[in-house]
């Protein structure tokens, strides 16, 4: 018998509108897809970004819908063990890493602290 799934859903207009889920489980290992702080009150068909202009405040946000995420499918905590950013403008790049070391930075606590890439477009 293949292991089961399990899926987990948000109200992003993104989710809606490319009919995606936030996150997987597939047996032990959870999968989330990749996040932004977008608005999940705005429309599918026009999605709003919150803090705009913020890069720092919409790496929590998005951080923390990550952990949301794998909470819904229980997990643990922050139990990530790789992150991907992608940033678009240089100078994002800072409040970005100071985003991600504020929630998932290393010497946070027991099961916090992933492998990270950033990946700048600029």
């Amino acid at each position: 018998m293949p292991p089961s799934r399990q899926f987990y859903a948000t109200t992003s207009p993104f989710e809606d509108k490319i009919r995606y889920y936030r996150a997987v489980r597939h047996g032990s290992q959870i999968f989330v897809s990749g996040t932004t702080a977008v608005d999940p009150k705005s429309s599918p068909t026009a999605p709003q970004i919150l803090y705009l202009g913020d890069a720092r405040q919409q790496t929590r946000v998005a951080l923390n819908e990550c952990i949301k995420a794998v909470h819904a499918l229980g997990g643990q905590g922050a139990e990530s063990v790789r992150v991907r950013m992608f940033v678009v403008r240089d100078d994002d790049c800072g409040p970005v890493g100071e985003g991600y070391r504020e929630i998932l930075g290393k010497g946070k606590g027991d099961g916090i602290g992933a492998a990270a890439t950033m990946v700048v477009e600029g």
